[in-house]
Formats: structure tokens, C-alpha cells, sequence
């Protein structure tokens, strides 16, 4: 698909998703822990409605679309939300769609594509867009590829700000993505503050970060407030949490006493039944929520 029949998709998109409600608010729940799966880990072995009815039996309250929704009819939008209203799930982030920010070439380009995505977003009710920040560009400098990605993600803060929508860049190891220019939180977190608006701010994954350096906790306790989003997944294989070398329990705990109240997004293949797994996922991060690591250095 070309950028023109990208963007009248788009466009034909966000008017069929005129019925639906124009605002919401981007400040997190003061209650804790929000629960919410990317559908692409599901859709793999069901469909995308079915993929919702398992979401939904797991008990949580969110849901992430990586792009099927850019192929939606307005017949299919509204089979889609109605689904979701009875199952009384929200889409809590969307894909931004795909750019090379360390471009200053695409700048314009960016900002043209990303007011059509988040015109759908508000459309559909979504605080947040998710973007990776595409290739290195050959023959460009690491400082001037830092630069222009800031100078992109300032202008794309006053863009976000205007609609009081948060976006949030996801680092991808080498290992998936040997292009990246974007691959680690380190490299996000110094982006973010460069920008320094609320409106842009990092998505930790941790499935990502482990296989990039390791050492997640410390990134996520000196970082926290540029936190935006966390995906949850285990090394390797990207399965179930507590399947691989990633201490999950300990995580959770570290959230819980930064308190972390925006969404948990597990992003994994579930190796058994995806209900029971989505559901054993749900309750050992309430488990660890509760029991955070000042509670347990208090009975020490």
C-alpha cells in the first residue's frame, strides 16, 4: 500500500468511527495496575473477535492493535466496537505507524501521517500510539540521527499535546531488528528527556531490553516517570512470564512501589490454554503488586 492510499484509508477510517465518543483522558488510574494484551500474540491462533472473548474472560480491561485496524471497513469498525463495548474492553494503544525518526528528511512526512493516526485513535477512544523509531540512516552521524529524532518527536509533542493524546517509543534489540536505530530504553529515556514533554514518553519492554542489555530494573527505578507503557513477554521465545530467565515477580514489585498505575501489556505467546495463561500472567502481577519491595524490607 502507497502513502496516498495509506492515508485515505485512514481518513475513511476515522469518518466511520464518527459514533464514537471524542475524548478521554490520558492521566492513569490511581487503583493500581491496568491489565492489557497486543491482539497480534493472539490473532495467530484465533481470530480477532475470538482473540477479544479471551481478553476478556482473563479478566483484564484493555487491549493494543498493532494495524489490522487499517482495514477495517465502517461495517467492520462497528461489529469491532460493539464487541468490545459488550465485553467492556478499551483499546488503550494503537500502532503510530511505521517512520525512520532519525531522518530529518521524513520530519514533515511524520507529522502528516501521525495527525491522520491519531485523528483515528481519538476516533477510537485511544490515549496512546506506539512508535519504533525505524533504520538507522546510512551516511548519517549518531549525533545528527539523535537530533533530528528529538527535533521530529518535539514537533510531534505540540502535535500530541494539541489532542491530548501521549505517544510512546519502542526501543527493538538487534537481535529482532539488526537496523534499529531506536534499540535500547537507555537510548529512549535520553530521546525523551531531550523533548522533555509528558506527551512523548518511553514504552519498556522488557522482553526487548532483557535481550539488549539486561539490567531492568535499575533502568526502570532511575527512569520511572518517563515511563509511558510496559510489555510484558519472557526470553526467549517471548512466552509466558516466569517460563524464561526474566524475574517477573521482582518487576511487578519494583512498579508497584514506583507506582506504576498506567497499563501492563503482555505481548507473549501463551505456550498452553491463553485463557488459564493470560489469567495465571493477571494474577501473579496483583500478587507482587501487593507485596512490593518496601513492604518486604519493612518485616526484614
Amino acid at each position: 500500500m502507497n502513502r496516498r492510499e495509506f492515508s485515505q484509508r485512514l481518513v475513511g477510517i476515522a469518518a466511520g468511527h464518527a459514533f464514537l465518543r471524542d475524548g478521554f483522558d490520558i492521566v492513569p488510574s490511581t487503583e493500581g495496575f491496568q491489565f492489557s494484551v497486543m491482539l497480534w500474540t493472539l490473532e495467530k491462533q484465533a481470530s480477532i473477535e475470538r482473540s477479544m472473548e479471551i481478553v476478556a474472560a482473563a479478566g483484564y480491561s484493555g487491549i493494543e492493535l498493532a494495524n489490522k485496524f487499517e482495514k477495517w471497513s465502517t461495517q467492520d469498525t462497528r461489529r469491532m466496537m460493539a464487541k468490545m463495548s459488550s465485553l467492556k474492553l478499551t483499546i488503550d494503544a494503537i500502532s503510530g505507524g511505521k517512520f525512520t525518526l532519525a531522518d530529518p528528511a521524513a520530519s514533515n512526512m511524520v507529522l502528516k501521517q501521525l495527525a491522520l493516526r491519531i485523528a483515528v485513535a481519538k476516533e477510537l477512544g485511544c490515549p496512546q500510539l506506539i512508535l519504533t523509531s525505524g533504520k538507522r540512516v546510512d551516511g548519517l552521524s549518531q549525533d545528527a540521527q539523535r537530533s533530528a529524532m528529538v527535533g521530529t518527536l518535539k514537533r510531534v509533542a505540540e502535535l500530541a499535546s494539541k489532542n491530548n493524546i501521549q505517544v510512546v517509543i519502542e526501543p527493538i534489540d538487534l537481535l529482532e531488528n539488526p537496523s534499529a536505530y531506536l534499540n535500547s530504553v537507555t537510548q529512549g529515556f535520553e530521546i525523551v528527556r531531550a523533548v522533555g514533554s509528558p506527551h512523548v514518553a518511553v514504552l519498556y519492554d522488557f522482553y526487548h531490553e532483557q535481550r539488549a542489555g539486561g539490567n531492568l530494573i535499575e533502568k526502570l527505578e532511575n527512569n520511572i516517570d518517563w515511563v509511558g507503557l510496559v510489555h510484558v513477554a519472557d526470553v526467549p521465545g517471548r512466552h509466558d512470564p516466569g517460563t524464561g530467565e526474566i524475574d517477573y515477580f521482582n518487576i511487578y514489585r519494583k512498579l508497584a512501589e514506583l507506582k506504576y498505575t498506567k497499563y501492563i501489556a503482555m505481548e507473549y505467546f501463551p505456550m498452553g490454554d491463553p485463557v488459564a495463561s493470560l489469567k495465571s500472567a493477571r494474577s501473579t502481577a496483583l500478587q507482587a503488586e501487593h507485596r512490593p519491595f518496601s513492604s518486604v524490607h519493612a518485616v526484614e
